[in-house]
């Protein structure tokens, strides 16, 4: 997994950079503290380069998981929310439903919505497809949710 190498990348460059720095405790002349502590910095900054582009790349990657997941969450919920509506075995009514009620039956839009009620009384369900509010199709997909009484 790509992630995986790119830690590993990273704990090893941060061990790396340890190890410079305890080096650096080593006592001795100025001069040659000065020359340690320049070592260091260039070490430290030469690891912090190249690791830089696998933790871009990292991220990346875990933006585009999240992405993605967030995306089957939002799937996943919508499925529910309609398997717990079909689920209910309550039959929606289409000579009093309301709007909101209507366009949460699948494909109905607010405009279709709207033309079922505007179109009210209906003597049978099937009027929906006669009275061409509806695509025989679309009347397919929402039949076994709804009813008409009267």
């Amino acid at each position: 997994m790509r992630v995986s190498q790119t830690l590993r990348a990273v704990i090893l460059a941060s061990v790396a950079l340890l190890l410079i720095g305890m080096t650096g405790c080593y006592n001795g002349s100025d001069q040659d503290q000065r020359q340690r502590d320049e070592k260091t910095r260039e070490a430290a900054a030469d690891a912090a380069a190249k690791v830089k582009p696998a933790l871009k790349e990292a991220g990346r990657d875990l933006n585009e998981a999240a992405k993605t997941a967030a995306e089957e969450a939002h799937a996943a919920a919508q499925g529910a929310r309609e398997g717990w509506k079909r689920g209910s075995g309550q039959l929606l009514d289409l000579n009093s439903a309301s709007e909101s009620d209507l366009m949460e039956l699948p494909g109905i839009t607010r405009r279709d919505a709207r033309r079922i009620i505007a179109d009210r009384p209906y003597r049978a369900k099937h009027d929906l497809v006669s009275r061409r509010i509806i695509s025989s199709n679309e009347y397919a997909s929402i039949r076994d949710q709804i009813t008409v009484n009267q």
